[in-house]
């Protein structure tokens, strides 16, 4: 009998090389993570005793004390309130924006689409000091709003330079159609032009979502002064530095666990939405 011919080519050596360089890049992502977790149910004995062994019980406790104690529930429902609303107004403003940008031609358009494309080359911790002086001077400091507006500025540059390329690969035929059939401009936009952007716009939401989760400066800076209303970055820190003092090492990793689990559940979910949308934007 014969072989069975596949229309797959050899792998070869740089294919091969690659494959071997991508399984320890997932080794030293996944390892990690996998340790944090397990030493989440451990004790303090076990976790400086013999830190690669399996935990000896299923311990929930540091669970537990990291939901109450240190406070995670209360800097979750902080974080989720924050970045849920920083995410829709960065998608509405920066969907509007970039379509805007991408789709109409004015005077000085090109300038300003080069002013937020400017603004991904602008490191944020050099802004920390006046943006301070800002926020207090308006009455936003030690505010969730304040946060939210931030974080909106924050994430358009990225927002709109994404959406902007993703927008000009969209047919003008659909548009001027719709134009003919006496459709304005905005509902063009809403109930034409968004749907057919819909992986775009999946994938920089997920973008904005993570991003917005884990920022550290920004809360640090902003909330520093409400510890009711810190975030998780902020919480998980405050943690950090209490267990050294404490010696409850399981109850930060109980704490990191608890706030690296959504960010797992939301990119396993939405994985095939992220490489649709970049995928799609880089073939058109």
């Amino acid at each position: 009998m014969g072989t069975r011919k596949t229309d797959r080519p050899p792998l070869g050596v740089l294919g091969g090389l690659s494959h071997v360089a991508l399984a320890v890049w997932a080794l030293l992502i996944v390892a990690p993570l996998l340790w944090t977790f397990l030493a989440s149910f451990k004790s303090n004995t076990e976790i400086f005793g013999d830190p690669l062994r399996l935990p000896g019980a299923l311990r929930l406790d540091a669970w537990g004390r990291a939901w109450d104690t240190a406070h995670i529930g209360l800097y979750m429902l902080n974080t989720v309130v924050v970045v849920v609303l920083g995410t829709a107004g960065t998608m509405v403003f920066g969907s509007m924006a970039a379509y805007v940008l991408a789709r109409y031609r004015f005077a000085g358009s090109r300038l300003l689409y080069y002013y937020f494309v400017a603004g991904l080359a602008f490191p944020v911790f050099l802004a920390l000091g006046p943006l301070f002086f800002v926020v207090k001077q308006v009455g936003l400091l030690n505010s969730h709003v304040g946060l939210v507006l931030v974080y909106i500025a924050y994430s358009l540059p990225f927002t709109v330079f994404f959406l902007a390329a993703f927008f000009r690969t969209l047919p003008e035929a659909v548009a001027e159609a719709a134009r003919i059939d006496g459709a304005s401009h905005t509902r063009t936009f809403l109930q034409i032009m968004v749907p057919m952007a819909r992986p775009g716009l999946i994938s920089i939401t997920i973008f904005n979502v993570l991003g917005q989760w884990n920022q550290y400066l920004l809360p640090l800076v902003l909330l520093a002064g409400a510890p009711d209303k810190w975030v998780l970055t902020q919480g998980i820190a405050r943690i950090s530095t209490l267990a050294g003092y404490e010696a409850d090492w399981p109850g930060l990793f109980a704490a990191l666990s608890i706030t690296i689990l959504p960010v797992m559940i939301v990119y396993i979910v939405f994985q095939r939405q992220i490489q649709s949308g970049l995928g799609a934007g880089a073939l058109k």
